[in-house]
């Protein structure tokens, strides 16, 4: 797919991807921040979602690719915070 696509276009979509995919946590995080009601919110999921996006990090930093190492740097801490808001408010 690359050969058809110039690399400036794959690193644009991949930046697009991860903002999109990225901010859709923050309406989540202020929501459960602001009111510190996380009972809708499952630990598992939290859980197994913050290992993924870990991995997805140190994917992405195997393969030095910008995109995927700076949103799921960000996705990481915000699914971090979430799971530490449920552990703690329950």
């Amino acid at each position: 797919m690359t050969d058809i696509v110039d690399n400036g276009t794959v690193e644009t979509i991949g930046f697009l991807a991860g903002a999109l995919t990225t901010l859709s946590f923050l309406p989540q995080v202020i929501k459960v921040l602001r009111t510190r009601n996380t009972r809708s919110l499952s630990l598992l999921m939290y859980l197994l979602f913050s290992l993924g996006v870990f991995f997805w990090l140190v994917y992405g930093l195997l393969i030095r690719s910008p995109p995927i190492i700076f949103y799921n740097a960000v996705t990481f801490v915000l699914s971090v915070v979430l799971l530490l808001a449920k552990i703690r408010w329950g």
